[in-house]
């Protein structure tokens, strides 16, 4: 399966280089802060969901940053949160 790459995504983000097992981007999503102008962190996320739910990456990846930068809910602030309310609204990818 093919993932999104950062020169597919349609926002601009912060690009801080990051190490290579840094949680925000390795593993499963967890109650690692997320931070929606990151631009690894955004794409971490959008990847884990295409990746889990077998989705066409070039339909469901800008579906899934559009929701994540336009309808996300400011309240939400772990990345296990933010997966949960993605699959919540899995219908609108």
């Amino acid at each position: 399966m093919t993932l999104l790459n950062r020169s597919e995504l349609k926002y601009t983000y912060n690009w801080k280089p990051i190490p290579e097992n840094d949680p925000r981007f390795s593993g499963e999503p967890d109650t690692t802060l997320f931070n929606k102008k990151e631009g690894y962190e955004v794409l971490y996320l959008i990847n884990v969901l295409v990746e889990k739910y077998s989705l066409e990456k070039i339909e469901a990846g800008p579906k899934i940053e559009e929701l994540i930068r336009e309808k996300l809910p400011g309240n939400l602030r772990n990345q296990l949160h933010v997966i949960q309310w993605l699959e919540g609204n899995i219908e609108k990818i």
